[in-house]
């Protein structure tokens, strides 16, 4: 009787076929990359198959940042191939930006032989060393033997745990080498990284009774809800639901809780709303969900939700009392943690003060009729909140997803653009990446075919990767870029404004392009919009072409972003439109201009 073969997967292979192999067995589907010397191994690997699809970007930054728009509106991994020297740093920007927001990226470099490391040879640098601050963990391969082991932790690394960005740097001869293909389930790669999913018990049960005594309670959420999967938000709103507590949300986290959901409060932050804010201030019990307590949310440390209790959910324990002490950390996945605390709710029964959480939200709503996103649209002149409250109406029915760049209209974007879904805002928050947009929408289309994506740009931002306009021609990626055109780097402009007594440095954009010419010249389409009468049309006839569009949407020049907390103040010194006079702002802002944008 003949013994039965059992494929195991283990067989011989290039390195370069390796790296292929690692990401079919992965789920790769779309690869971002751009080819160079120290990489054509790979490229003729990728040539001879099918199941992974490269797409050709124009710069390195550009593949990084679509494999973070492809990963943030998945929750799957991005990847992205480079080659070595200038390829490798080109890529420093989105890998940092990657790291900041916590989106899993697997960036694979080129690299030269190994006989030739630490000889300054051509296209080469220490890869590694260069990356190692800007990511999870990075690996230089120094034998095909190793390779397929390295990419399979690479992978897990990157999507395991807190997300983010890793490197493998391949030499070129081991990309040559032949060596033994491991596949992931013959892998011990898993074993090396485990990160914490279940919280420990009792601090569940002490995190639902401070809960259930809270007066003023108000849940605090961020990326790392989105990050954890669909199932961390559905349980976030059933947790709502359930508790009747009022939620805002950082930059990263918006969608995880509808805009339209009645608790909502907006946005939290230096342009986040009054009530979000204020309610943050005065709270006696805060729920962070997934959120790291960045500066732009906190303010001012000393002055930061001072007479509260704060319970602290994150799957990174190196986040935990990193900027802000806490009462109470539970350290576990945001999904498993939401789940034992619905489930130990529901166990205990203890009522919550409903009085007194009923007097919390009166209070809340008298903040709420200030009407902090108030602003005036008359005549002809744009305004670029009206902008983008009008995208909003016209698109929110559809499926739609949003991209942004860097500055006010990121702002304006975030206050005034709904978004119901998580997945379906991609922005870059903790580095605040200008280019990062139009880049990052051709990963959602790659990802979302069907989908309507629009990136909202500004027209300092969108110039710093316009270029990647020609990917989307090539590759038939319908992206639209909404350009809120104000002549300005608004945000700058508005911070020399209020802080440098209107020195408005090097901030005024004196040559801009014919954004509809450029648009043709790339093999797109361009539309103008200079007259609010016009803007509705404009936006339809922005859907409707199937191809990629810029937009030139031409909005009051001189417009600020509010409301705004000062750099260095507290939440409850908040200025809102109708109070943000030069002499209010000056008054505002630390005298001895210690603030920082």
């Amino acid at each position: 009787m003949n013994e039965m073969t059992i494929d195991t997967g283990i067989r011989k292979m290039t390195g370069a076929q390796m790296v292929v192999q690692a990401m079919k067995d992965h789920g790769v589907e779309h690869l971002f990359g751009y080819p160079g010397g120290a990489v054509l191994p790979i490229y003729d690997a990728l040539f001879q198959q099918d199941a992974v699809k490269h797409i050709l970007v124009r710069h390195e930054q550009g593949a990084g940042h679509a494999a973070e728009g492809y990963a943030r509106s998945t929750n799957k991994v991005g990847v992205m191939l480079v080659t070595s020297g200038p390829g490798a740093t080109n890529a420093v920007t989105p890998l940092q930006d990657a790291l900041m927001d916590s989106i899993p990226l697997v960036c694979i470099t080129g690299q030269v032989p190994t006989t030739l490391i630490g000889s300054d040879a051509f296209q080469e640098c220490d890869t590694v060393g260069i990356t190692r601050p800007c990511t999870k963990h990075n690996w230089l391969v120094k034998s095909v033997e190793d390779l397929a082991e390295i990419l399979h932790e690479a992978f897990h690394v990157a999507t395991s745990g807190r997300p983010g960005p890793v490197v493998v740097d391949i030499p070129k001869d081991v990309q040559f080498a032949t060596g033994t293909y491991t596949p992931p389930s013959a892998s011990h790669a898993t074993e090396r990284y485990r990160p914490r999913l279940d919280a420990d018990r009792g601090r569940i049960a002490a995190a639902v009774e401070l809960m259930k005594s809270a007066k003023k309670p108000i849940l605090y959420t961020g990326g790392g809800v989105i990050n954890s999967g669909p199932e961390a938000s559905r349980l976030l709103r059933e947790l709502v639901a359930m508790t009747d507590f009022p939620i805002t949300s950082t930059l990263m986290g918006l969608g995880a809780y509808p805009a339209s959901g009645a608790n909502w409060l907006g946005m939290l932050g230096m342009h986040g709303t009054y009530e979000a804010n204020l309610a943050m201030h005065d709270c006696d019990v805060m729920i962070c969900v997934g959120a790291r307590f960045d500066d732009r949310i906190t303010g001012r440390l000393d002055a930061f939700s001072p007479n509260s209790k704060k319970i602290h959910i994150d799957i990174d324990p190196s986040s935990i009392n990193k900027n802000v002490r806490v009462d109470l950390p539970i350290i576990g996945d945001v999904a498993h943690v939401l789940e034992a605390i619905i489930a130990c709710w529901r166990e205990t029964g203890a009522p919550t003060d409903r009085t007194a959480l009923a007097e919390w939200k009166d209070r809340i709503a008298h903040w709420q009729a200030r009407n902090c996103l108030a602003y005036k649209q008359d005549g002809d002149i744009i305004m670029p909140q009206h902008a983008v409250k009008r995208l909003y109406e016209l698109t929110k029915h559809r499926k739609t997803y949003i991209t942004t760049e860097v500055g006010q209209h990121q702002m304006w974007a975030a206050q005034f653009y709904g978004f119901e879904e998580p997945n379906r805002w991609m922005t870059s928050g903790g580095l605040g990446t200008m280019g990062y947009g139009l880049p990052a929408a051709v990963g959602v289309q790659i990802a979302h075919p069907d989908a309507l994506v629009i990136d909202i740009a500004g027209d300092a931002s969108i110039q710093m990767m316009t270029q990647e306009l020609s990917t989307a021609v090539q590759h038939g990626a319908p992206v639209k870029v909404f350009i809120l055109n104000n002549q300005y780097m608004g945000m700058v402009r508005q911070w020399q404004q209020l802080l440098h007594g209107n020195r408005l440095s090097n901030s005024y954009s004196e040559a801009l392009p014919d954004f509809v010419k450029l648009a043709e010249a790339y093999g797109g389409a361009g539309i103008r919009i200079e007259k609010a009468g016009d803007l509705d049309a404009g936006i339809e006839a922005m859907i409707a072409i199937d191809r990629p569009v810029i937009v030139d949407c031409c909005v009051a020049n001189l417009a600020n972003c509010f409301p705004m907390i000062p750099s260095g103040k507290a939440h409850n010194e908040i200025l809102l439109p109708d109070e943000a006079s030069d002499e209010a702002v000056a008054n505002a802002i630390d005298a001895k201009g210690k603030a920082l944008v």
